[in-house]
Parts: C-alpha cells; structure tokens; sequence
C-alpha cells in the first residue's frame, strides 16, 4: 500500500502538504481532487518518487511496476503503433535479455529463461494490444503506422497516453488524462480503466469521469489530504454535510466563548464571583478552539442580454463542410468534404449538443458556422443581426502570450466599438475582476497563466462581445469543477442559441435539450439521451476492434492471386515463374504460420531448460523469415501487376 505520515511538502516558500496523513490500498482507484494550484500534480511527483518528503515519511512497495502519462510534448520519427509498443517496459527488457543472451551464446538453460520471459512479457500479441489502444483513443486504421512527428500535440499526447496504458503497472497515475479527448475516447477510456486491476491514482475535473471510474476520493485542501469513501458525487454529498456540521459547531462554540468572556468581563474585579470568573477563563485556555469553515469564494458570470435575437439564426441549405485544397495543390483541386448535404435551421433559444465520432466532422461544421472556414458547398444564411461568441478548441492558441489581460480586453474594445467609442479602461478593469482578474493579474502577461486561467481569459472577451449565438467547442478543457459548473450555469440563463461540442456530460446534461448527430458523411437527429449515445459509441470502438482484428488476420495470410483473363502480353514465360515463385512463397507462409502456433502452445507446457531454449530460438528465426517472405511477396505481388495485361474493354 502507499502510506503518508504527516508528511510535509513544499514548493519554493509555499508549503503543500502539512503533515499530511494518508492511506491508499492495493487495487484501489482514487479520484485526487482540490482547487488549482492546491499541488495534485507535484503530490504525484511524491507518488512517482520525482520529489522527496520534507519531513514525515512516504513509502510505496519497491516492487510495484509504476506507469503515467509524460506531460511532456514527444518527439519521435516512431511510428504510431512502434511508439505506443515502447511503452511496455517489460516487453522491452524481455527482448534486450533475448538480444543479450543470443550475442553472447549463452547456454541452453539462460537462453529458455530469456525466450520463455519474451512469450510471458506478451511478444506475441503486442502489436495488436497496441493498436487496439491507438484505435480506442480515436485514431484511425490508416493512421497505425504514420510517425509520431506527424500528429499534432494533442494527438500525440493521446499516444503518450496509450504509451501508459501499454505498460503494465501495479501504479497508475492520470492527470488530466480527458484534456485531449472526445467523448467516444472518453467513454473507451472509461471502460479500460474499468477493467484495470492495480492501484490508481487521477486528477480530473471531469465529474462524470470521476465517478465512472474512482471508489475513493483524496480531498487536498490547506495542506491537509482527506479520504472519503465513495466516488465525486458520493465526496461533494460527505463534504457539504461536514461542513454543514463544522460551521454549526463553530458557530455554537462562539456563542459559548462570548458567554464566558462576558462573565469575566462583568464578574473579575468581584470578589465574591472571582473564584467563578477564573474556573472560566481557564476553560477558555483549555477549550480547543474550531476553525470558520473556509471555502474558495464561489465564481459566477453570466451572458449579457443579446441586442436582438434573429429568428431564425441561420438556414444550412444543401451545405456541405470540409477544407479547402492546400495552397500548392494544382489548379482546380476540389474541397475535401467531411459533412454533406445539410439542410437545418438553427433557431432563436435553440440549445443544441453536437455529437459523433472522432474524426467524423463535428470541429469543421462548427468552425464553418463559425466563418472560420469556407462553406464547400450549398449556402449558409445567417440572420440580420447573427453575433456569435467562437471557442473553438485551439482558441488558447490565438491568445497574444507577450499581452496582458487589459491590453487583451483594450485591443478588442478598439476593433468592436465605433472610433472614439472604447471602454474607458478603468469599466474594463471592472469587466475583468467579474472573471477573477483582479488588482496585478490585469497586468500579468498571458504566456505565464495557466490553462484554467487563459481559458477564463477567452469566456471574458466572449461575453464582452455580447453574442447571440454562442458556438462552443470543448470550452471545458482547462476548467476546473467551480468554472464548469458557472458555465453551465450562465449558459442556462443565457437568452440566445448555444450549439455545443463536448466531451463533459455533466455539461452536456445540463445545457443540451436536444442533439445532432454527425455520422458517416451526414447529420441527423438522435433521438436517444447520452447513455444510449455511449452505448452507441461502445457498439462502434467494439465493430472497429474486431475489423483490425481481421485485416491483421489477413496481413498474416495473403491471398493467392489468381491469373487475370485477358489478352497475352509478349511475356508469359515470366507472368507464369512470378505467380509459381508467389504460389511457393504462400505455401512457405502457411507452413511457418502453423509451426510458429504449435510452438507457442508447446511453451505452455512444462519443457526442460534444453527444450525451452530451443522453441524460443526457433520462434526468433520464424518471425524474422516470416517478415522477409512477406516482403518477397509484396514485391512479387508487384511485378505480378505490371506483367499482367489489362483485361480488354
């Protein structure tokens, strides 16, 4: 188990933990929740052995195999399915001691050991596991194989999360593991770590996450780490009530000190009441005095009332969404379309939740709504008057980081309003202390804010804009539970149209009265709620799985090409010695294939050491010919096609 007693954390001057006590058990999994900047992140540091004590003692079993998501950005020309593979420690060392053993000619009782660890560290299947992850977490089959240098950030930071999940571990640590994902990730992700069966440890913001997959939760407040049985929900029900019970007590005992002060004030100089007036003060000595309840200040904004309200806000007329041809593509590149044919009418009040798959268009109809992007086809029709309020999921990045928050608020002032008719800035101050950018943070350069704080930073200057339609595309990101919960509050007050994209269903729940779903080239209503959509998308991560499972079934097993009719082309000497070389080649495959299955059965029975060594060797030599007759086979399968003639039209 991991064991904290009164352990002592600081950070520079600033004190983390003090004299935090704390237990988590063996195959629990814990939610680790408390306000930003409490120090979640640098208590896992504490967890991972990155960070020591101050003063107390942390112990965590020495044989506990640890894994967790590296927050930093990774570079590397591996390629998708190679990377995430890397992630198995395990498997890796298995395969260095094979490596080790073979070089050095090693006996037959060293080289069994090193070939019987490869086959228990999972050699066979690791591929498969892999990609299995890689398609959960929302890539695409033709994406496998393509380097890691070649998806952008928050792509490859889904893959440092697979990466994680590939190692086996009795210690899994998650920080924000939902920042990157949509909701079909989210609810795959959920599911795996359902099914997880070490100790694990996430910080989240995410309600619904946290209590899909914790059972206990560690409240860090005020240096102090509390446990309470139970997930989010069961945590925040706990807490209120404890703090109901503590503000009462406090209460009471204040009630009771004041009583006794005033005892002593009126009766001290008596002395027929002296003796009472000191057995008192000497209870006020002895009284063990209750802290106020002290809970962060609640944060809450709210829209502006629209200047007007054009009903309809928008028509979609036969349109169609995609991206333009890039800049150095020939002359007359058509568009690439993802979302076809839509015919909608977004309305005035209209609350609307956008749902779909990864990948299957929900950013791009957003952003051509948003005029981020060309309408491909068809026409958008916007209202007179239609103002809309854009976040989109990169909006951090436009962010100037080398400005202020005012200087921020001044530049759109002067590009919004009429010539002369700018804020004064001390009202823009003000506008920003509603967002809790007060007193110096108004001067603080945005490149040294945290996430939570640029994204408070966006819904500020969206609010200041006055939209009446507000497109949102996963706005909670870098938002705490306390800035979720006032959105979702001041998107239900709000009085003009909302279309959302989000991967939090507490959001979802609460704002969204209906859904449009993009699917397969199209939208069309769903009719279901967010737990028929989950299951929607599980019935789809399970149809994707059990298609990669059969393409790697026939990458296995090549087809034998059968001669095409046709006309002779001056060379059928050598058409008929390529296909014989191809038909020798298969047969070659299928024999390897079935040996290397009867000796991966045969490594599950008890074998001498001798034995042992000889089936992991063999193993070794099959698959390193297995991989080189394939590649005969894939040249041959090309000279095949340019030997044989094209069938007559």
């Amino acid at each position: 188990m991991i064991t904290l007693k009164s352990v002592s954390l600081r950070r520079g001057a600033k004190i983390l933990l003090d004299q935090a006590t704390a237990t988590l058990n063996p195959g629990e999994r814990v939610g680790l929740v408390g306000r930003n900047g409490v120090g979640k992140t640098t208590l896992f540091a504490l967890f991972d052995g990155s960070l020591h004590e101050d003063a107390g003692e942390f112990s965590r079993p020495a044989t506990w195999r640890l894994a967790q998501v590296v927050q930093e950005m990774p570079s590397s020309g591996l390629s998708a399915t190679d990377f995430v593979i890397e992630g198995d420690q395990a498997l890796l060392a298995a395969q260095r001691q094979v490596q080790l053993a073979e070089s050095e000619g090693s006996d037959g009782e060293r080289l069994a050991n090193a070939y019987l660890a490869l086959h228990d560290a999972g050699a066979h299947d690791a591929q498969a596991r892999a990609q299995a992850l890689i398609l959960g977490l929302g890539f695409k089959t033709i994406e496998l194989n393509n380097p890691v240098d070649s998806f952008s950030g928050g792509w490859r930071m889904r893959l440092q999360l697979a990466r994680a999940l590939m190692c086996p571990s009795d210690l899994l640590l998650l920080d924000e593991p939902t920042n990157h994902l949509d909701l079909d990730a989210l609810v795959w992700l959920e599911t795996w770590l359902k099914r997880y069966t070490g100790t694990m440890v996430v910080i989240s913001h995410d309600r619904e996450f946290l209590d899909a997959v914790t059972t206990v939760t560690l409240h860090l407040d005020n240096g102090k780490l509390t446990r309470y049985g139970g997930n989010y929900s069961t945590f925040e029900e706990t807490r209120a009530q404890q703090i109901d019970l503590q503000q009462n007590a406090y209460l009471k005992q204040q009630e009771k000190i004041a009583h006794l002060q005033s005892f002593i004030t009126r009766f001290k100089a008596k002395a027929t009441k002296a003796r009472q007036a000191q057995s008192r003060v000497k209870a006020l000595e002895r009284m063990e005095r209750l802290a106020p309840v002290l809970t962060s200040a609640d944060f809450t904004f709210e829209f502006k009332e629209p200047a007007n309200l054009p009903n309809p806000m928008l028509v979609m007329n036969n349109a169609c969404f995609g991206y333009p041809p890039p800049v150095d593509a020939p002359a007359g590149t058509p568009p690439t379309v993802i979302v076809q044919r839509v015919n909608r009418s977004v309305m005035a009040g209209q609350r609307i939740g956008i749902l779909g798959a990864n990948g299957q268009g929900k950013s791009t109809l957003v952003k051509t709504i948003a005029r981020a992007l060309p309408c491909s086809s068809g026409t958008i029709s916007e209202g007179k008057g239609l103002n809309i309020g854009y976040f989109a999921q990169q909006e951090l990045d436009v962010l100037r980081p080398h400005e202020t928050p005012l200087q921020h608020l001044l530049r759109l002032a002067k590009e919004c309003l009429p010539t002369g008719q700018g804020d004064r800035e001390q009202d823009l101050r003000s506008f920003l202390g509603t967002f809790n950018f007060s007193g110096e943070m108004v001067k603080q350069t945005v490149g040294t804010m945290s996430g939570g704080e640029k994204a408070r930073l966006v819904l500020c200057m969206i609010v200041w804009q006055r939209p009446n339609l507000l497109l949102l595309d996963e706005p909670t990101n870098h938002l705490d539970l306390a800035t979720r919960e006032a959105l979702a509050m001041a998107l239900n007050e709000f009085e003009g149209t909302v279309m959302l994209v989000s991967h939090d269903r507490s959001l979802l729940r609460s704002v969204c009265d209906e859904f449009w779903l993009v699917t397969r080239g199209g939208m069309e209503d769903f009719t279901g709620d967010l737990d028929d959509y989950q299951r929607y998308l599980l019935d789809e991560a399970k149809r994707i799985r059990e298609s990669l499972r059969e393409s790697l079934k026939c990458e296995n097993r090549p087809p034998r090409r059968l001669p095409r009719s046709g006309g002779d082309s001056g060379t059928p000497g050598k058409l008929k010695t390529l296909q014989r070389e191809q038909g020798h080649i298969e047969k070659r495959l299928l024999d390897l294939q079935q040996e290397q299955h009867t000796l991966e059965a045969r490594l599950s029975t008890p074998l001498s050491a001798q034995e042992l060594a000889d089936s992991g060797r063999r193993l070794n030599q099959i698959a390193l010919e297995l991989s080189a007759l394939e590649e005969q086979w894939l040249t041959l399968s090309e000279q095949i096609d340019r030997a044989t003639p094209s069938v007559p039209s």
